[in-house]
C-alpha cells in the first residue's frame, strides 16, 4: 500500500494528465457534497448526481490504470518460487 501511495504522489507531482484527472475527480466530489447538503432536491439534481457519480468513477478508473501502468514500469516485484 505504501508503494502505491508513493506512485500516486509521484504521478501527482510529475504527470499533468494525472493531476487533471485528480482535479476533476475532486471537483465532482465537491459538487456531490453540495448536492447532498440540499434540503430539497429536484429531479435535475438527482440526474446530475447520477451523472457525476458515473463521471467520477470513470476518472477513478483512468487514474487507477495510470497507477498500475506506472507501477508496472518500475522494478518488477519478485514472485516467490
Amino acid at each position: 500500500m505504501a508503494q502505491l501511495d508513493a506512485v500516486r504522489k509521484e504521478l501527482t507531482e510529475t504527470d499533468e494528465t494525472f493531476r487533471n484527472l485528480l482535479r476533476q475527480h475532486q471537483q465532482h466530489e465537491q459538487r456531490l457534497e453540495e448536492l447532498n447538503h440540499k434540503s430539497l432536491r429536484s429531479e435535475s439534481d438527482e440526474m446530475e448526481e447520477k451523472q457525476l457519480k458515473i463521471q467520477k468513477l470513470h476518472l477513478k478508473d483512468q487514474m487507477e490504470a495510470m497507477l498500475r501502468a506506472h507501477q508496472g514500469a518500475g522494478t518488477p516485484e519478485r514472485i516467490p518460487a
